[in-house]
């Protein structure tokens, strides 16, 4: 048995089908390999989970769609090929898209040690070459420039901006991944004047993510004159 399947085989068939499920509902082409990748990493989230607290979410088939699915979500409007991960936790999205897509070249960028160690456990136990997990604060970090710059639940839009004002190419985007709330922040960035000069709101798009049903949505957002 290879070291996937065995990983694999720590799951609950409920899980391995949800997965699979959710993905033919987000219409993503996922090959064997890729999926198994997916079940090999909820294999080790949840049993890393147990005795480090990685994330509030114990249940495992809940894991598949509030970290699984809710990252392979943004996989349509990532394009990288430079792609950061700012507040990556345990690695999501930036671990599922690294999966998903292999000619991305990903940064998991976190504070937070135990969940870095996940992170790099994970790209050892995965043999995923395209995953560079770093330890460091975003405020000092200044290791290149990046084609995207992505965040899901890292940070108010303003501060998420702020703090990575200085990590997109100039003709780069920042993706942030945000929940019910996002009009009103959207709202309060606009009408309070605190959109950052030279900022501007490219677009912005539903996310379905099966078996949730708290809405989510992506915001991207471009330095002007960036199409």
């Amino acid at each position: 048995m290879t070291p996937l399947a065995l990983l694999r085989s720590q799951l609950p068939d409920s899980a391995v089908a949800r997965l699979s499920q959710g993905l033919a509902e987000l219409q993503l082409e996922v090959t064997p390999e890729q999926q198994e990748r997916l079940l090999g990493l909820l294999a080790l989230l949840h049993k890393w989970n147990r005795a480090y607290n990685l994330t509030a979410v114990r249940d495992v088939d809940t894991m598949v769609s509030r970290h699984l699915l809710d990252s392979a979500a943004v996989l349509p409007f990532v394009k990288g090929p430079r792609l950061l991960d700012v507040g990556a936790g345990p690695g999501f999205p930036g671990l599922v898209l690294a999966i998903l897509a292999p000619s991305l070249e990903v940064t998991l960028l976190d504070s937070n040690g135990k969940k870095v160690r996940f992170q790099r456990q994970a790209v050892m136990e995965l043999g995923l070459t395209n995953v560079s997990p770093v330890q460091a604060r975003v405020e000092s970090f200044a290791q290149g420039q990046f084609d995207q710059v992505i965040s899901r639940a890292f940070a108010s839009l303003a501060d998420f901006i702020a703090m990575t004002r200085k990590l997109p190419a100039t003709d780069g985007q920042w993706l942030a991944m945000k929940g019910p709330g996002a009009d009103e922040e959207l709202r309060q960035f606009t009408d309070h004047d605190q959109m950052p000069e030279g900022i501007r709101l490219h677009s912005r798009h539903k996310l379905n993510v099966p078996f949730e049903s708290a809405e989510r949505q992506l915001l991207i957002l471009t330095q002007q004159g960036v199409e």
